[in-house]
């Protein structure tokens, strides 16, 4: 292994408590870790020098929530969308039926592309779910690709009650049975984290709750859909049982604000939603005002919020969610970090993995100032670059 001091930082997002941000800075990667970051002036020699000429230098971007196995289209459904008719989640059956269509081949693939697209706009640690199999062999294949391409892992059988073989309403106790039966048993060794989609058309507290125990009963950390569609008590539900992460958090009471204060749960926030579907956009400012820990997702799926580009949640959350360029940028990294339960990535301190976004800007200001524009222009993992 051999250190790398990389200098000409304009400015160097690190995160540290001391000093987060820090302009005309430098910083030495050992190995796969940071070793040191500073002020230019005080860097250390290492064994190779890269000068990124005046740019700014952010930790890599932590995807905390998305759904990328899956195969089909529903652009149709967007445009729909875009002319008036409400998102209602019933889209997802869609993706179902193709994505068990789909052979192991076409579904690798399709997640290796959409890997490829986040790395080149500087994500470095992502999460993938299950959910669009809802079969034990479909669910069960979706994790093992999904493995394939990161650690964090989902087992989402709890997306929606499938269809019966003849198109009739699936029976959801049944499916229930099966989610925390057959299915959680196959899905199990794929899979780090369980998730349900708890809300109105899906599945209840209840039912929410039993999948969540049975998850936990194997060794599998809680996650929850909750609060996207109405108001509703999945969002106490996660506080209540400490899970790590509660995610879409649109509709929020008072009571849920604080249940999330109180609880530390970090409520992600999926801001490429709402652009998606025309509902409202999830009030951040309020809940970072009431001390909630906050991450911003991508959800990147194909009905819902069909983007890879935390680059253009982060416009979105600065435009629409009340949230500085700061926050939002903290959110999409050290708050990724924390709703996967993670230390080691989505900040540049010494000891913490070497991902890091290079962009073509020399603050990360530029990334709502100049949306839609691809301003990252390096991604590196592991201390080396990879886009």
């Amino acid at each position: 292994m051999t250190s790398t001091l990389v200098t000409g930082i304009a400015e160097l997002v690190t995160w540290d408590d001391e000093q987060p941000i820090r302009t005309d800075a430098a910083l030495v990667v050992d190995g796969d870790r940071v070793a040191w970051t500073g002020p230019a002036h005080a860097a250390p020699s290492a064994d190779t020098a890269v000068d990124v000429g005046g740019r700014a230098v952010l930790p890599g971007w932590v995807d905390s929530h998305s759904h990328l196995v899956f195969d089909g289209d529903r652009a149709a459904e967007f445009e729909a969308r875009m002319t008036g008719t409400p998102y209602a989640a019933g889209g997802i059956r869609t993706t179902v039926a193709a994505t068990r269509a789909a052979t192991d081949e076409q579904l690798t693939a399709r997640v290796a592309a959409l890997v490829t697209e986040m790395r080149r706009q500087g994500t470095t640690t992502l999460e993938i779910k299950s959910g669009y199999g809802l079969t034990v062999r479909d669910e069960a294949r979706s994790l093992a690709i999904a493995r394939q391409f990161t650690e964090e892992t989902t087992f989402l059988g709890a997306h929606v009650v499938p269809a019966g073989p003849d198109g009739s309403p699936g029976d959801p106790a049944a499916y229930v049975d099966l989610v925390t039966g057959p299915m959680l048993e196959a899905a199990a060794p794929h899979a780090r984290w369980i998730d349900a989609f708890c809300e109105e058309g899906a599945f209840d507290v209840d039912q929410a709750r039993a999948v969540l125990a049975a998850g936990a009963a194997v060794g599998l950390r809680g996650r929850l859909h909750a609060n996207q569609l109405t108001y509703g008590a999945g969002v106490r539900l996660a506080c209540e049982l400490g899970l790590v992460a509660v995610d879409h958090c649109t509709y929020l009471g008072d009571a849920d604000v604080a249940a999330l204060a109180d609880s530390g749960t970090v409520a992600t926030l999926l801001p490429g939603v709402e652009f998606s579907t025309r509902q409202p956009y999830p009030d951040a400012r309020r809940l970072l005002d009431a001390g909630v820990r906050v991450a911003l997702a991508s959800d990147c799926n194909p009905g819902s919020s069909f983007t890879s580009s935390l680059p253009f949640c982060v416009a979105l959350a600065v435009r629409e969610m009340g949230m500085t360029p700061a926050e939002a940028v903290h959110a999409a990294t050290a708050g990724g970090a924390a709703a996967l339960g993670r230390d080691d990535v989505g900040r540049l301190t010494v000891g913490a993995r070497a991902d890091l976004a290079v962009l073509d800007a020399p603050s990360h200001r530029h990334l709502a100032y100049r949306p839609g524009v691809p301003l990252v222009t390096a991604t590196w993992v592991g201390g080396r670059p990879v886009a």
